[in-house]
C-alpha cells in the first residue's frame, strides 16, 4: 500500500516539478568549445562510463563497462595547459552481460579487486586543439601502472537547467592497451590482448 500510494504521488506531482524546473526544449548542452567554463568539475558518477571491448574468440567484440567512476576535471579554457582530469574505477563494480563472468573477473588470477579495489587514469599533460584533445597520462591498474594516451573529442558544454544550474561539460575519450601490460594474461589468445577503452565522462562543476 505504502509503494501504490508513493507512485501515485509520484505521478500526480511529476507535472508540477516538471513546471517549475522550466524543462527546456533543447539540450542545454552542445559541442561548443566557448561555453566550456574555467574551473573545477566532479564526475557526474551516474552518466560516466568506463568501457572495455576485447575479441571474443574471434567471432565477435565483446564490451563490459566499470560502473560509478569518481573523479575531478580541472579546465582552463584560456590556458589549457593547466587543464587537468582524474578518473577512478571500482573494479567490484565492473559489469557485463554475464553474471558469473563477472563473479571470475573479480577473482585472484583476474583483476584481484580485493587486493586492488580500484583503477585509476591521472592525466599528465592535455593538449587542446578545438573541439578535441590529447591526454596524456598514467593508467593503473591492478597495482601496475602504465603511461596512456586518450584522445578526447567534446560532446557538450553548457548550463544545467536544475538546481543552481551549474557548469557542466562532457567528453568521449578512446585509447588501445594490452592487457598483458597489466597482468591480466588470462584467456590470450583467445581472448585478445588488446582492449579497446572508451571514457565517457560527465562533469558538474563544484
Amino acid at each position: 500500500m505504502r509503494f501504490l500510494t508513493a507512485s501515485l504521488l509520484a505521478l500526480t506531482t511529476a507535472p508540477l516539478l516538471a513546471q517549475e524546473m522550466q524543462m527546456p526544449t533543447v539540450a542545454p548542452g552542445a559541442p561548443i568549445a566557448s561555453r566550456a567554463v574555467a574551473g573545477t568539475y566532479k564526475v557526474d558518477s551516474d552518466h560516466t562510463q568506463v568501457l572495455f571491448s576485447v575479441s571474443h574468440l574471434g567471432f565477435s567484440l565483446y564490451t563490459g563497462q566499470f560502473v560509478q567512476p569518481t573523479g575531478t576535471l580541472v579546465l582552463d579554457p584560456k590556458n589549457p595547459a593547466r587543464d587537468r582530469v582524474e578518473i577512478s574505477f571500482p573494479i567490484a563494480k565492473v559489469s557485463t552481460t554475464t553474471p558469473a563472468l563477472d563473479a571470475e573477473l573479480i577473482k585472484l588470477d583476474f583483476f584481484d579487486a580485493v587486493k586492488f579495489p580500484e583503477g585509476k587514469f591521472v592525466s599528465t599533460r592535455v593538449t587542446v586543439n578545438g573541439l578535441t584533445a590529447t591526454i596524456a597520462g598514467n593508467l593503473t591498474i591492478k597495482g601496475i601502472t602504465r603511461p596512456v594516451v586518450l584522445h578526447a573529442k567534446l560532446v557538450g558544454a553548457g548550463h544545467e537547467f536544475w538546481g543552481e544550474k551549474k557548469a557542466a561539460i562532457g567528453f568521449t575519450a578512446t585509447a588501445m592497451i594490452k592487457r598483458s601490460d597489466f597482468g591480466l594474461k588470462s584467456g590470450i589468445p583467445l581472448v585478445s590482448d588488446r582492449v579497446d577503452l572508451t571514457i565517457n565522462a560527465a562533469f558538474e562543476a563544484r
